[in-house]
């Protein structure tokens, strides 16, 4: 840790800790967030949201800089009570036996706190990298496949997820499996999640109101399959920008909308769910920054030409889906949330060690509850 990133983490003394501060509204956060070459600040990131009394350290894995195993492994060693989560990887990145060898590994290492979020991703990026794509039944046969995998148990399988005549791990630490969230947009992908996983891991830039109906669509399928609905966990991912400048909220909120808007078939998933107007996302797409763009445009495109295609966005898709302002206008969106059916806040888009205002204005009445 370098000096500034010291000086930063210190700072957050004089922030409200787990141990000051209401816990009625479990709050994750993520480290790396976006694009970066350095994995380096992440450490501070994660000690920052331990000592802020977060209850999940976030990861969005992205291949060069991003790697769940590397990171959770570091995590482990400089947090000892906050979560440690992958949102998300992904079942045909590794084999069956290494991603189950790297949860169990992280497992031992962490005493238990790793969070496995899983997510499908789109076709066109499984083809360009020459993977299988996935569909229901992969899915819920690799999940199946991991979790025998972490009990120590020997896997013969042949069948949508691959052929395997022969898969166990040596030697598993005595720690449960990781609990497995799916990342889900969609009916079928909230139906899957309730079946089957552990906990749903909702989208950013989806409204209080989209998210209650997302809820209900996990906790009716859990319902259906004869599971209790309380037991599959509700994340909902919110960007937080709060006090910062125009230019800089901009860049935070705005260009994290434009990398997932643009894209096809994915942005008109978001746009539908939230229950907006499809055609506006010609506005986005049709941008001369985006000319000749394939994939993610945050993976080529710099900061300020993203500010720039963001103002072709509907001020309300960012506004009504994000938390943003002062710290108590963002409590109070945080609010709305929950009540419409979050376990648990993501907040994204800034840092832990930016949170701490946002974290320390948590409202004094919410004491009561816990």
């Amino acid at each position: 840790m370098n000096h500034e990133e010291s000086t930063r983490v210190a700072a957050l003394s004089d922030k409200p800790t787990a141990a000051s501060a209401p816990t009625d509204l479990p709050l994750g956060g993520y480290a790396l967030p976006g694009r970066v070459r350095d994995p380096r600040p992440a450490i501070a990131q994660a000690i920052a949201a331990e000592r802020l009394g977060m209850s999940t350290l976030w990861l969005s894995e992205r291949w060069g800089t991003k790697d769940f195993g590397v990171l959770a492994g570091a995590f482990s060693q400089v947090t000892s009570t906050i979560e440690i989560a992958a949102g998300i990887t992904h079942f045909q990145s590794r084999h069956p036996a290494l991603l189950a060898s790297l949860a169990m590994t992280a497992q031992g290492l962490s005493n238990g706190r790793v969070v496995l979020g899983i997510g499908r991703s789109v076709d066109k990026m499984w083809s360009a990298v020459g993977l299988p794509k996935s569909t229901n039944a992969s899915m819920v046969d690799s999940l199946d496949i991991f979790r025998r995998l972490c009990r120590g148990e020997k896997v013969k399988y042949d069948g949508p997820a691959g052929t395997f005549p022969s898969l166990r791990l040596t030697d598993v630490p005595e720690m449960p499996t990781p609990p497995l969230v799916f990342a889900a947009i969609g009916p079928k992908g909230l139906e899957l999640a309730g079946r089957h996983f552990d906990g749903v891991l909702l989208h950013p830039f989806l409204t209080p109101e989209a998210v209650r109906r997302s809820a209900d669509v996990v906790r009716e399928a859990a319902t259906a399959a004869g599971r209790d609905p309380k037991s599959v966990r509700i994340y909902a991912t919110v960007i937080v920008a709060s006090g910062m400048s125009e230019e800089e909220e901009a860049a935070v909120v705005g260009g994290r909308a434009v990398s997932y808007y643009q894209i096809p078939t994915f942005g008109e998933q978001l746009a539908t769910v939230n229950g907006w107007d499809v055609q506006r996302l010609a506005g986005v797409r049709d941008h001369p920054h985006l000319a000749g763009v394939r994939g993610a445009a945050d993976s080529v495109l710099e900061r300020d030409q993203m500010v720039e295609v963001a103002r072709a966005l509907p001020e309300q898709w960012i506004r009504r889906a994000a938390a943003l302002g002062t710290p108590s206008e963002c409590w109070e969106m945080f609010e709305r949330y929950r009540d419409a059916g979050a376990d648990e806040l993501v907040l994204h888009g800034s840092t832990p060690d930016q949170l701490g205002d946002v974290v320390g204005a948590r409202p004094r009445a919410s004491l009561a509850e816990k």
